[in-house]
């Protein structure tokens, strides 16, 4: 027996998706795809 609602999930910011962060997150939820694309962008390129 669950005690809680059933979960909203944000969803990502650029493509739309579900993601795995809840609804009420506070910030840019992005989901796994988008957040790993993300990462590649920011990472230092060398």
């Amino acid at each position: 027996m669950s005690d809680h609602d059933d979960e909203a999930f944000a969803d990502c910011v650029q493509c739309a998706k579900p993601t795995e962060y809840p609804a009420d997150r506070p910030g840019i939820t992005l989901c796994p795809v988008c957040e790993w694309q993300e990462a590649q962008r920011t990472a230092c390129s060398g």
